[in-house]
């Protein structure tokens, strides 16, 4: 049997620990059949040979930047049937300069609310909230989130400009706090797919660190999106 192809790309700000948190998912995606090759930039995106013999992409990149030959080379795998997938920053944080890319995934990061400024120490706790991820009903019957239900998270917890040609798994909303300046509570997705030409995306919100992409129902969600968005039959 044909292995499938997939390839690791990570980088960016290390504050989401991008070599850890891709080596968590690395034994999976071996045991699977797949083949993994690891790569350190985005500058593999625009090797068009090296990436219409890749079924699916991971990455794991906050932030950095990519350049027009990269993302276009991106994007046309994606097209023709590559299959394209992350968390957190490393896929809704990325490439913040770049448009197409945006265009691409179909949800820009635009903050993570905080505590009370009486609470606030300086770290990165400041963003840890307790909130909830909520499974659209949608997400109860796609393959990626069948059978996982609501959970709760201390964590950061991701505010998202989107467009409307993503299919939302799951939600989580951020309240209306005495502190903030918004006056009704905003529903963000947190969890959701997207077609592209012949690919798939995932994009899967939650996984600020290692120990929350180690929750149960976040680890299960980003293991099958890895496996749901691999190119399929019709795309190969």
């Amino acid at each position: 049997m044909t292995r499938r192809r997939a390839l690791v790309v990570r980088g960016g700000w290390e504050g989401h620990r991008p070599v850890e948190a891709t080596d968590l998912f690395i034994p999976f995606l071996e045991g699977n059949g797949y083949t993994v090759r690891v790569e350190g930039s985005a500058e593999i995106y625009a090797d068009a040979a090296e990436l219409a013999d890749t079924d699916l992409i991971v990455q794991c990149m906050t932030m950095s930047q990519i350049t027009a030959e990269q993302v276009a080379g991106l994007a046309t795998a994606v097209a023709a049937g590559t299959g394209f997938t992350g968390w957190h920053g490393g896929i809704v944080d990325s490439f913040r300069a770049c448009s197409d890319y945006l265009h691409l995934v179909g949800g820009q990061f635009a903050t993570h609310p905080s505590v009370p400024p009486c609470d606030r120490r300086g770290g990165e706790q400041d963003a840890f909230l307790p909130h909830s991820v909520a499974i659209t009903d949608h997400g109860r019957q796609h393959p990626i989130t069948a059978g996982i239900e609501d959970f709760d998270l201390v964590t950061e917890q991701y505010w998202v400009l989107h467009d409307d040609l993503i299919d939302v798994l799951a939600t989580t909303t951020h309240p209306t706090r005495e502190w903030q300046p918004w006056h009704r509570p905003v529903t963000s997705p947190a969890i959701w797919t997207r077609h592209w030409g012949a690919g798939r995306i995932v994009v899967t919100t939650p996984g600020h660190s290692l120990d929350v992409l180690e929750h149960p129902s976040v680890r299960t969600v980003i293991e099958r999106g890895m496996v749901w968005a691999t190119r399929t039959a019709s795309a190969s």
